[in-house]
């Protein structure tokens, strides 16, 4: 018992300290060994309280009643249990705890006050508890009815779906056995009941999976994957809604507690497990509409993968091969053109691409790949047949599937044996279906230059006779694709031009035209800026296509459309146009080096130097490219990938570039469109958007550039931007911009401060480079007025306001203005800095007085108003130092000038001085 109540005081001395875990600790130490029920319970009481500090209210609210089991009336117990089960959201067992205090001290201010609002919040609970039932009742008994308006039955469906969005209205439809009469209206056929009840079904499974795992026990998944599976764009988009939702609650995505509800859930993997296993079936069902297949992919797409690579399990992406690849596989190679193909949209083959991306980049190693590639392998062989043409089309327009997704694997697949032998002679063939799906193979295959050799000896002049003989516009565009591809096989590199000259821009020229004819169908006009996506590596086609402003906002208008297919394709176009791609310092020694051994040495086109770069940047504004990109990056699909994201994120940067050009920018949406990019995607994306909100962010008015809440967002991706492996401009105007959004509010100099920014601007404080030191001075500056900023400068044992006095010295006066401001401030806010403003620095006075004489009004200004703060600061002997030496000689000149409105703020600073000088009594006025 000795050892147990040293414990136990060891444990009070660390709750006094503030040290809550060690407290735990001692007190949880201490239980074990102590054997006395009252101690025992006096402990109990003692760490409920830790656990309330530490927001742990469940265990508060446990250790508080072993405490009240032995002693009933123990009053500090029963006011921490209260607290704990308010926090729980248990108001009535609050409530009754607390009466019970009130009851044993009747006149304690603290127990009265906590009984009347918990008192208020029961009965507020209790009104909108019995207002909810009677809107459900309502709701329930017009769908019941059985001659009722259509549309006050569609009315009252409707309802339902918003009660279902309140935990309170989700319960009482529950509990009402509203289940059943949501299948009677899925039953019904009727697409907007249908509607409504799939909706209202999302809201019941958000974030409770007690009740989750109860709906899917009476709507069987079966079930809801048959109305995924109708031709209705609205019903399978609720659907796979509704699946994503049942998803997040079984894998406990919502944090929030339930109560004893909770503990009665079964294991839900089995659940899970059947849903994965529904979708893959889905995938490969000719039951199943294009529409449903696709969200169908989508699910898996956003659920299988991991979504972050630390974590260790990926069992669900091994399980998805060995059930699920060749399913998805099959989805790449169908053919539409060809008879009793699954059901398909536009998209569904890029969507099929992207999943088995995701899929392949989540594996882990070699051997996982390995087998990944084997049943690719296994199953396109198997599909070869000489005899059966429809089997070999289906098997290369498999590869073209992989080839858009994990390229690596597609590519291992065209170097088999006769492969590309094979795409050569399909485009040879008569049939207009085996030239369409060799075509677009070939294009695919040439991604990498050995293939694009390749295909340039042996295909060139194959789809030059495709081209000029065949009828089929389909198959006549894809051709000069083709053609557009490999002419751009050398990249940007002006030497390596692939065709005779003009022959590209002759190319380019009839892209524009079907890109413009508004006659031809969305995906032709989509293959017209796959081709300019490579073209424009050739930068006559880049001014050419920029000239042509119609043949612009074409691609602007289809960028905007629902086929979400053709991101890529507009991103690279617009990443070429503005020269935004990854480029190279290429060393002049390198180069010489490189012409003396004979290598070959990449040139630039005359027209990819800076100034043809801004001019065509500036046409592309005013054609309209920022609402384009805004509406790319709004794309609620699993197309915009993060490649993608990345493209667009170097496109805003180089919009960016120009001051001028940034208000254009924001006036389009541009400002809230790249929150997203910085925050989500490839690292080099996340860096660039970052870089194009901080040029924003640097010259806007937060108010207008990210308007409502959206603009405490920008705060964190500015800060990325101050971590030492960015460079010298990234920095720069990541302090440029957070030295912006720190004058607009206090809100958000507090994020700043959150977001841990602090110690970066300090650092840059001390840099070397003057204008990254300068910016950082002035962010420090209009950050000085948050209160935690200003108790950092008073703690001891830091060089800050040391730092913040010798940059006053400094002759750069944009510096002295930001480090003076910054100290007139903290003097005014904290007189004890002005004592100690005086310590740091030896230098302190001589710095003081050539900011009082400076030439610049704004530093003088800024110089007089620290004086006047060291006079108030309540510290006589300091202000008698100040007035003996030549402060009170510079007051005195400055304070007897006639007025002048350049110097007046300083003339009325120095003659406040002199008053206050006079009041302290160190100045005494002339007598007569």
């Amino acid at each position: 018992m000795a050892e147990a109540n040293q414990l136990k005081d060891e444990g009070n001395a660390y709750f006094q300290s503030g040290e809550i875990d060690k407290a735990i600790e001692s007190y949880t130490q201490a239980i074990k060994l102590c054997k006395d029920k009252k101690v025992l319970a006096i402990i109990y009481r003692n760490r409920s309280a830790c656990y309330l500090k530490k927001e742990n209210y469940t265990t508060a609210a446990s250790d508080a009643s072993r405490a009240i089991d032995v002693d009933a009336a123990d009053i500090k117990a029963l006011y921490r249990r209260c607290q704990a089960l308010e926090k729980l959201g248990k108001l009535d067992m609050a409530f009754k705890d607390v009466q019970r205090c009130a009851t044993i001290e009747p006149k304690n201010k603290t127990f009265l006050d906590t009984l009347r609002r918990l008192g208020a919040e029961i009965q507020a609970k209790l009104k909108t508890t019995f207002s909810t039932d009677s809107r459900v009742q309502n709701m329930f008994d017009i769908l019941m009815a059985e001659e009722m308006e259509k549309d006050k039955i569609e009315k009252a469906a409707n309802n339902l779906i918003v009660l279902a969005r309140e935990d309170a209205g989700a319960e009482r439809i529950f509990q009402n056995n509203g289940v059943p009469l949501l299948m009677n209206m899925i039953d019904s056929g009727k697409p907007a009941m249908m509607l409504a009840s799939i909706r209202t079904l999302s809201g019941m499974c958000t974030g409770h999976k007690a009740r989750t795992m109860a709906i899917l026990q009476m709507i069987s998944i079966e079930k809801l994957c048959s109305v995924m599976a109708i031709d209705n764009e609205e019903l399978a988009l609720a659907t796979c809604n509704l699946f994503q939702c049942i998803n997040d609650s079984l894998t406990c995505g919502d944090k929030r507690i339930y109560g004893k509800e909770e503990a009665m859930v079964l294991d839900s993997n089995k659940d899970l497990m059947t849903i994965l296993l529904s979708l893959l079936e889905m995938v490969a069902s000719k039951k199943v509409s294009g529409l449903g297949r696709d969200q169908a992919l989508n699910l898996l797409t956003k659920n299988v993968p991991r979504k972050n690579k630390k974590e260790n399990d990926h069992t669900k992406t091994l399980f998805l091969i060995d059930h699920g690849l060749k399913k998805i596989l099959k989805v790449c190679g169908q053919i539409p053109d060809l008879p009793d193909q699954l059901p398909m949209t536009d998209d569904s083959q890029l969507i099929a691409s992207v999943l088995l991306t995701k899929m392949y980049d989540d594996l882990k190693c070699d051997p996982e790949r390995d087998n990944f590639r084997d049943v690719c392998d296994e199953y396109i062989k198997a599909k070869f047949d000489p005899k059966d043409m429809d089997r070999n089309i289906h098997a290369i327009n498999v590869i073209s599937g992989l080839l858009q997704g994990p390229f690596e694997v597609g590519n291992a697949m065209v170097g088999r044996q006769g492969v590309m032998e094979m795409m050569v002679a399909l485009c040879a063939s008569e049939r207009e279906v085996d030239q369409l799906v060799a075509v677009e193979a070939l294009i695919h295959a040439a991604s990498k230059c050995s293939r694009a050799s390749f295909i340039i000896t042996n295909g060139v002049s194959l789809l030059k006779e495709m081209y000029k003989k065949t009828k089929n516009e389909k198959i006549k565009i894809r051709a000069l694709v083709g053609l557009c591809k490999l002419g751009s096989a050398g990249g940007d590199d002006y030497s390596m031009r692939q065709f005779a000259e003009g022959s590209t821009e002759k190319l380019a020229k009839q892209c524009r035209k079907w890109l413009v004819n508004p006659q031809l169908d969305t995906r032709t006009r989509k293959w017209a800026i796959e081709g300019l996506a490579y073209l424009t590596n050739d930068a006559d086609v880049k001014d050419d296509f920029v000239e042509d402003e119609p043949a612009m906002k074409a691609m602007f208008e289809l960028a905007k459309s629902k086929d979400k297919t053709i991101l890529y394709a507009v991103a690279c176009t617009l990443v070429n146009c503005t020269n935004s791609y990854e480029k190279k310092d290429i060393l002049p020694e390198l180069v010489q080096l490189a012409k003396f051994s004979k290598q070959h040495v990449p040139e630039q086109h005359p027209k990819d130097k800076k100034d043809f770069i801004e001019k065509r940047i500036k046409r592309m504004l005013k054609a309209g490219v920022t609402s384009a990109l805004t509406v790319m990056v709004k794309a609620d699909s699993s197309v915009l990938t993060d490649q993608t994201k990345e493209l667009l994120s170097r496109v805003f940067l180089a919009l960016s570039q120009d001051v001028k050009d940034r208000g254009t920018i924001v006036a389009h949406g541009g400002g809230k469109a790249l929150i997203p990019l910085a925050l989500e995607g490839t690292n080099p994306g996340r860096v660039k958007a970052c870089h194009a909100l901080a040029k924003i962010a640097s010259v806007s008015n937060p108010e207008i550039a990210f308007p409502g809440e959206r603009v405490y967002e920008v705060v964190r991706p500015l800060v990325s931007l101050l971590a030492t492996d960015r460079d010298g401009m990234e920095n720069y105007e990541a302090l440029k911009g957070l030295t912006n959004l720190a004058g607009f509010s206090e809100k958000l100099r507090v994020k700043i401060v959150k977001e841990k920014a602090l110690p970066e601007i300090e650092n840059y404080m001390f840099e070397d480079h003057e204008q990254i030191r300068r910016a950082a001075t002035e962010c420090m500056c209009n950050l000085v007025s948050c209160k935690e900023v200003q108790e950092r400068y008073l703690q001891d044992g830091n060089d800050k306001m040391k730092l913040l006095v010798l940059l006053c010295g400094e002759d750069d006066d944009v510096l002295q203005i930001a480090a003076a401001g910054a100290l007139a401030m903290l003097t005014a806010a904290k007189k004890k800095l002005c004592t100690k403003m005086t310590v740091v620095s030896t230098q302190w006075l001589e710095i003081l007085q050539r900011l009082c004489l400076h030439d610049n009004p704004q530093v003088q200004h800024r110089g007089l108003v620290i004086v006047f703060n060291m006079l108030n600061s309540d510290d006589s002997e300091l202000a008698k130092k100040l007035l003996e030496c030549e402060i009170m000689e510079i007051l005195s000149v400055i304070g007897k000038a006639e007025d002048n409105l350049k110097r007046q703020d300083s003339i009325d600073v120095a003659r406040m001085c002199l008053v206050k000088g006079m009041d302290l009594g160190l100045i005494k006025p002339f007598t007569s």
